[in-house]
């Protein structure tokens, strides 16, 4: 699986975007699913309604209900360690959608992003240590 952040998602969305082209050939090459967490979907639900409209979020759960990606769920122990996370990288700030990323990395066991967030995914670090693999920014 791949994780998803929000930047993906608007860019692959948005012809306006400057990943827009990057976005649509990082999807369009993926061998594997998508996965990404309900604090991504929220951000990007808010910035798709923001940009694009009502009907833009309603597409996005469209594209969920029909298998496009999966959503991986967060429970009480994930957020104990995003706390953690997110007291850690308050220098940067770390937002609630990006501590979820980093709890997926550690579930998934490996940090393969979609994001056009090169500061702090070149930054953040799974399981303390382990650097994240932008796949959206390294092309």
């Amino acid at each position: 699986m791949v994780i998803a952040d929000t930047g993906f998602w608007l860019a692959l969305t948005d012809r306006r975007d400057a990943f827009h082209e990057a976005a649509k050939s990082a999807y369009a090459a993926l061998r594997e699913p998508l996965v990404t967490t309900w604090p991504v979907m929220t951000e990007t639900s808010h910035l798709f309604l923001a940009r694009h409209g009502a009907m833009a979020p309603v597409a996005l759960l469209a594209n969920y209900a029909q298998g496009m990606f999966e959503i991986f769920a967060l429970d009480v122990d994930h957020a104990r360690r995003m706390q953690t996370l997110m007291k850690r990288y308050a220098d940067l700030p770390m937002d609630l959608a990006d501590a979820s990323l980093v709890v997926l990395a550690e579930h998934l066991g490996h940090g393969r992003i979609l994001s056009t967030d090169r500061r702090d995914f070149q930054t953040y670090r799974w399981k303390d240590r382990q650097p994240f693999e932008n796949l959206l920014v390294s092309r």
